[in-house]
């Protein structure tokens, strides 16, 4: 096999053409991220830099807070009597608004370690349309037991218990009979605690989306602590809304007031990783800078295609199958070999990509979306690994078809084209969903870098630039299309050409 191996590479890289081809695939996807980031910079304005989690992700962190010096273990209980809120129509003028509350608006209590964007948190919360929830570190959630807004005549009762850097999360609908929630990690030392309101935006679904201000109003029975605390109730009005996460309806704004022996606090924004971008600023993401890869797709393709098809051009596999007449062993080789330069193409051109977009984005004054080190590797090698499959794929459909444009067209039709129509919103969500289900163009999902979140309202579909399967998943689609067209070529290998 090393010599088979050994001879396909000798005549891949004494082929002008093919090698030519190679580069031009890696050099194609990297100036489609320079072009289209040069041609944004007319669009560009001062975007403020995002937030980052402790988990390296980009997140919103804006509410209003009333809050106390937490020194040591110990505990906050408090009744949570409503949740209101005011939604700004996004048909009507700047003073039109309407009451109601958003599903993820939320009032309760939290610790969190610094009144510092992206700090480590734990909260326990009452939720406009998704009852009690326990969230941390912005990613975590937690369902609680009970449903519904919380009313004056149903309150519901939350505590968090700080003891070393466990913090537990309890509810209550008596005030008198606790249940757990969960429990999550704090680092030690002095915390925030107190109470919490924030409401992100309105988010219709249907439509392609849209969005618009959402304010909400909590109000709170006394506090009762217990432990080591210090100061007295402080107001803060936490961050400036990052903007994706919604803002205040105009004419209202955040803060507290007494409310009896407990407090009322208006607020808007949220404490929740980013999904998409900031409505007040232009913001990119790492897939933006691996927009390129569907043009070195094609480029890779034609190179694949025709490594394939030349020998049936010039006449030459004859000689081939006389060298090494197992032909399996050939197809192998062959697949191997176009493979792993596909490989290096991709996963190189989208190494150079990131910091070079990056760069631009912030020449531009554009906000990027911050993800953890281990998720943009991933995408640089899924990168790779997809031009690899797609490679394979289209060297198979190479010898399938034996002539070069109808090959290259196929390519074409089953990998590019669906990814094009999907995202560039050509296709309704559910024909746009099961494309990127069940054709090759499944793969480009390896790509995908912000994951959904249950507990963040967004429209999470192709043309807003979420895949419908896993990153994985949809790699494995592409990759079992490209394992059936081998086999089928094989196949053909054996029973048509001599």
């Amino acid at each position: 096999m090393r010599r088979t191996l050994h001879a396909e590479w000798t005549k891949f890289r004494t082929v002008r053409g093919w090698v030519l081809g190679a580069v031009g695939a890696a050099l194609a996807g990297v100036l489609f991220v320079l072009v289209g980031t040069v041609s944004s910079n007319q669009h560009a304005g001062d975007a403020a830099p995002l937030a980052v989690g402790p988990g390296k992700e980009a997140v919103n962190d804006s509410f209003s807070f009333v809050h106390r010096t937490l020194t040591g273990d110990g505990s906050l209980t408090v009744p949570v009597t409503g949740l209101t809120g005011l939604l700004a129509d996004p048909d009507g003028g700047p003073d039109r608004s309407s009451a109601g509350t958003t599903p993820w608006s939320k009032a309760g209590i939290i610790f969190k370690s610094s009144l510092a964007q992206g700090s480590s948190y734990v909260a326990v919360t009452a939720t406009g349309g998704h009852g009690v929830r326990m969230q941390d570190d912005y990613v975590h959630d937690r369902a609680g037991s009970l449903t519904g807004p919380p009313t004056g005549a149903a309150p519901q009762w939350l505590r968090l218990v700080r003891a070393g850097t466990t913090v537990t999360g309890y509810e209550s609908a008596d005030g008198a009979h606790w249940t757990p929630i969960g429990a999550a990690t704090l680092p030690g030392g002095p915390v925030q605690a107190g109470l919490f309101v924030t409401s992100p935006a309105a988010v219709s679904t249907a439509g392609g989306g849209g969005s618009s201000p959402a304010t909400a109003t909590g109000t709170f029975g006394r506090p009762a602590v217990t432990g080591a605390w210090a100061g007295d109730w402080t107001g803060t009005r936490v961050g400036a809304d990052a903007g994706s996460s919604g803002s205040y309806v105009p004419g209202t704004s955040g803060g507290y007031r007494p409310d009896g022996d407990g407090f009322a606090l208006t607020g808007a924004g949220d404490i929740a990783p980013v999904v998409g971008g900031p409505a007040g600023g232009p913001v990119w993401t790492v897939e933006t800078f691996l927009i390129g890869t569907f043009v070195g797709l094609i480029v890779i393709g034609v190179v694949a295609v025709q490594f394939a098809t030349g020998e049936y051009r010039r006449g030459l596999l004859g000689v081939t199958l006389a060298a090494t007449p197992r032909r399996g062993r050939v197809l192998a080789a062959k697949a191997g070999v176009v493979g792993a330069v596909a490989f290096v193409v991709g996963a190189g051109a989208a190494a150079v990509s990131l910091p070079l977009g990056e760069a631009r984005a912030h020449a531009a004054h554009f906000a990027v979306l911050t993800v953890p080190t281990a998720v943009q590797l991933r995408a640089v090698l899924g990168t790779g690994l997809l031009l690899a499959a797609s490679a394979v794929l289209a060297l198979a459909l190479g010898v399938l078809l034996r002539r070069s444009a109808t090959a290259v067209t196929a390519v074409v039709a089953v990998t590019v084209l669906p990814y094009l129509l999907s995202f560039g919103g050509l296709l309704p969500s559910g024909p746009a969903d099961w494309l990127l289900r069940l054709t090759p163009a499944a793969g480009f999902a390896v790509q995908q870098t912000l994951p959904r979140y249950d507990q963040v309202l967004s429209v999470y579909e192709p043309a807003s630039g979420y895949y419908p399967l896993p990153p994985w998943a949809g790699l494995a689609v592409l990759v079992a299309w490209a394992a059936l067209a081998l086999a089928a070529a094989s196949f053909v290998l054996h029973r048509r050409d001599a």
